[in-house]
C-alpha cells in the first residue's frame, strides 16, 4: 500500500504559524526557539511527506548546498536560492551554462562554492533522467522506503542518527547515476526533511499531527 499525505487546507498553515512562537509547545530538541524562521520550518515543513517533484528538487539542492555547513545557514538563504535557481524549475536549472555558473558565483545571497554550484546544475540534469526513467522523481525516491514513511521513536537528541540503511542505499544509487553531494548523511537529512522518515521526537507536538495525516 502506498501511503499518501492528505495535506492541509489553505488556512491550516496559518493556524500552524500562529503556534510558531508558543514556546509552551514541546518540539524536537534541535529547534532553536530564538529563531522564528527555524521554528516555522520545524512546525510547518520538516517531516511532512513530499510527493511533488519540484519540492523534492528544491530540497535536494538545498541539502547539497548545506554539506559542511549548518542547515540554518542554508535555510536563511532559501529565498535567495529560489531566485538564483529559477524558482527550482528543474528544466530551467538543467539548461544553466558556464555563464550561469559565473553569475551564481557572484551572487552573495547563496553559498558561493563552485563545486556545489556546478553540482546543483549537474543534479538537475540527472534528476530529469530519473523522471524520464521512473515517471517522476517521487516514485523513484519513495521506493527506498517501500512507499511508506519510516516512523522512528526518538526521545532525546542523542537518539537521532546521521544515516540509515535507506539513506545509504539512496546515496549509493544516486552517485551511480551521476549525482554530486549526495552522501549518506546528506541523504538522511533529505529523507527527514521530506517526510520519508518521521524523526519528530515522541514528545514533539508535530509527531502525532503528521502521523494523523497518513493514509
Amino acid at each position: 500500500m502506498h501511503w499518501r499525505w492528505r495535506g492541509y487546507c489553505s488556512g491550516c498553515r496559518n493556524r500552524l504559524s500562529e503556534l510558531d512562537m508558543d514556546q509552551s509547545l514541546l518540539r524536537c530538541p534541535w529547534v532553536d526557539l530564538n529563531k522564528p524562521d527555524y521554528v516555522d520550518y520545524h512546525d510547518v515543513e520538516w517531516g511532512v511527506p513530499v510527493y511533488d517533484d519540484k519540492t523534492l528538487f528544491e530540497f535536494i539542492t538545498l541539502e547539497a548546498a548545506q554539506a559542511g555547513l549548518s542547515w540554518y545557514t542554508v535555510l536563511k538563504k532559501r529565498g535567495n536560492y529560489r531566485r538564483a535557481f529559477a524558482g527550482f524549475e528543474v528544466e530551467k536549472v538543467a539548461r544553466f551554462n558556464t555563464r550561469s555558473v559565473e553569475r551564481l558565483m557572484n551572487d552573495a545571497g547563496i553559498v558561493r562554492n563552485r563545486l556545489k554550484v556546478k553540482a546543483a546544475i549537474n543534479n538537475a540534469r540527472r534528476f530529469i533522467d530519473i523522471q524520464t526513467e521512473f515517471g517522476s522523481f517521487s516514485t523513484y525516491l519513495w521506493s527506498f522506503v517501500g512507499g511508506r514513511p519510516i516512523v522512528n521513536e526518538l526521545r532525546q537528541r542523542s537518539d537521532f542518527k546521521a544515516t540509515s540503511a535507506e539513506s545509504e542505499a539512496a546515496a549509493k544509487d544516486l552517485k551511480k547515476r551521476g549525482f554530486k553531494f549526495v552522501g549518506s548523511t546528506i541523504m538522511y537529512a533529505y529523507l527527514q526533511a521530506t517526510g520519508l522518515v518521521n524523526d519528530h521526537t515522541l514528545d514533539c507536538f508535530r509527531r502525532q499531527q503528521i502521523l494523523d495525516t497518513y493514509e
